[in-house]
């Protein structure tokens, strides 16, 4: 554990908090991907099956166990709640999300550090990741009419792997042999989907202006 490190969870689960306050005070999810929310769920599932069969720190648990349950409350909410569901703008998030699952898990059986059941579901998880935003960033450009809190969310969730970068460089300038040539990438490629939106975001903070997406 290290700051960076640190602070990329502290990020991570502030854009999570930022969300659920979105959906429980505001009874709203207008603005927000269901299918994203969907893909963040499967990898969660899919990354964290090792809670089930190894221990490392109460606070490893702790987050795995926090980011397992909002995801899947996240969706609950936004397909069943009575006030929530209403607010979801199906006609908008048509984004195919499905067509992302099957690539990334043809990738993780090829591309893979250890050809184990767990390895191979949380290298998975590591592709789906990188790419998971992207319903979430077609349906912004749509739309264009962004709210503080899901500007907010989405602000923070590309802060969370930028945080993991600075960590991932700090650990190999710090630990002996510390090379993960494909958490390195996936997160890269995480990180430049981001960047479009986050000179966007910068650009309203530093006019004053209402975050907008171009179409």
């Amino acid at each position: 554990m290290n700051i960076f490190r640190l602070a990329g969870d502290m990020t991570h689960l502030a854009s999570v908090l930022v969300l659920l306050l979105k959906i429980h005070t505001i009874k709203s999810c207008a603005g927000v991907s269901l299918k994203t929310q969907e893909l963040y769920a499967i990898v969660f599932a899919t990354r964290y099956l090792d809670i089930l069969t190894s221990f490392y720190s109460i606070y490893n648990t702790l987050m795995k166990l926090i980011f397992l349950g909002s995801s899947f409350s996240i969706v609950w909410y936004m397909k069943y709640h009575k006030t929530v569901h209403r607010t979801y703008d199906r006609e908008q998030d048509t984004f195919r999300h499905w067509f992302l699952v099957l690539p990334c898990f043809l990738l993780a059986l090829l591309i893979h550090e250890k050809f184990t059941f767990l390895e191979v579901l949380w290298t998975f998880s590591l592709y789906l990741e990188a790419v998971a935003i992207l319903p979430q960033l077609v349906l912004l450009q749509r739309t264009r009419n962004i709210d503080n809190l899901t500007g907010q969310y989405i602000f923070l969730l590309g802060g969370y792997r930028g945080f993991y970068i600075l960590n991932w460089i700090y650990r190999y300038f710090t630990e002996p042999h510390f090379v993960h040539w494909i958490t390195w990438i996936a997160g890269l490629v995480q990180t430049l989907l981001y960047a479009d939106f986050f000179y966007y975001y910068f650009q309203s903070w530093k006019n004053n202006k209402k975050l907008q997406l171009p179409a």
